[in-house]
């Protein structure tokens, strides 16, 4: 199979890639490089990818429109998974511009590419943030998800949306996963594990939002990798009994679907930081904080349409997960407890 990656020297698309060539797949990687966090550590990322066969990188920006036709009527892809995107709630209220560009007219290149030359599958990563001010515990995708707290849950929800369209329109069988709280090796340094090791190893007090009074379906990268493959494999596929009178948000008439990613086992944040000291043989000090601008309390996934249609659901516990990234990141940084 030949598949594009899109967003490949991400930490997901990365780890993603990988796991498509263990398996034999060719893999064709696109990135801008951007400058959103540390370029070295994308760089790092696709220098081990480049030293696989199989693997191809083009630095290509989903934002450029006549590339990316180029791209898609060159590369004749059977699915492309869309991991491409410019990340972070809090970056979203900085420079909300951004999101525009990358979330929203970046994707529509996607979608066209995908349309113009029927791609098998599009899969895509929307986010557990599009649950906004919902409070019913665990989030559902059959819920509506109309009120998010932040331009990037906007976005992320209006891609989802985009996609039926085309869904719709053109038969394009568009799957869109709700990915929560995702952590592991080769992680952003923008994301709390990373800034909390960096701030207990350097002996610095670490941010702690809402005073620790947070819960979230923390997912080890492994497990979000192996979902996004298994439904890959299953396009997605008009719903049967779908009814207009009672329209359910995870499916549809069309050939759209969308999955919840997560854990499945939400965790407090204190816990969350009370294993990383374990893994670190250190202790915090804590930064205990307001609730920042458009962040939720708490994030639970219920997980039971992914396991029925693909037979899976992420498991890793953070006991493990946890111990892994602090391992790779004193090796990374070559920094010891």
């Amino acid at each position: 199979m030949k598949v594009l990656v899109t967003g490949a020297a991400g930490f997901i698309g990365s780890t993603l890639a990988h796991q498509l060539l263990d398996r034999g797949d060719e893999v064709v990687g696109i990135d801008n490089l951007n400058a959103y966090y540390d370029v070295r550590l994308k760089q790092a990322r696709l220098e081990r990818l480049r030293a696989r066969a199989g693997f191809l990188f083009q630095k290509l920006d989903i934002v450029e429109r006549k590339p990316m036709g180029e791209l898609f009527a060159a590369g004749k892809f059977d699915s492309v998974v869309h991991l491409a995107a410019q990340a972070g709630v809090r970056y979203s209220i900085e420079n909300p511009s951004a999101y525009v560009d990358a979330n929203l007219v970046g994707f529509m290149h996607v979608l066209e590419g995908c349309r113009h030359t029927k791609v098998g599958h599009l899969v895509f990563a929307s986010s557990s943030s599009v649950y906004g001010a919902n409070t019913r515990l665990p989030f559902s995708e059959h819920d509506n998800v109309d009120h998010p707290v932040s331009l990037y849950a906007a976005t992320k929800k209006a891609n989802e949306l985009m996609a039926h369209s085309y869904a719709h329109l053109y038969g394009l069988p568009c799957t869109g996963l709700r990915f929560f709280t995702v952590y592991g090796p080769w992680g952003r340094p923008d994301m709390a594990l990373f800034r909390f090791t960096e701030g207990i190893l350097a002996g610095r007090p670490i941010p702690v939002f809402n005073r620790g009074e947070m819960v979230r379906d923390f997912t080890y990268v492994d497990d979000i990798v192996e979902g996004v493959i298994r439904v890959m494999g299953k396009p997605a596929a008009p719903a049967a009994g779908w009814s207009g009178d009672r329209p359910d948000p995870a499916t549809s008439y069309a050939p759209w679907r969308i999955f919840n990613i997560g854990n499945n086992q939400p965790v407090k944040l204190m816990r969350y930081i009370e294993v990383l000291e374990q893994c670190l043989g250190r202790k915090a000090q804590l930064d205990l904080l307001p609730m920042q601008a458009g962040d939720v309390p708490a994030t639970f996934a219920d997980v039971d349409e992914l396991h029925e249609s693909v037979g899976y659901k992420p498991q890793t516990p953070i006991e493990v997960g946890v111990r892994r990234f602090a391992e790779w990141y004193q090796g990374f940084y070559r920094k010891s407890a």
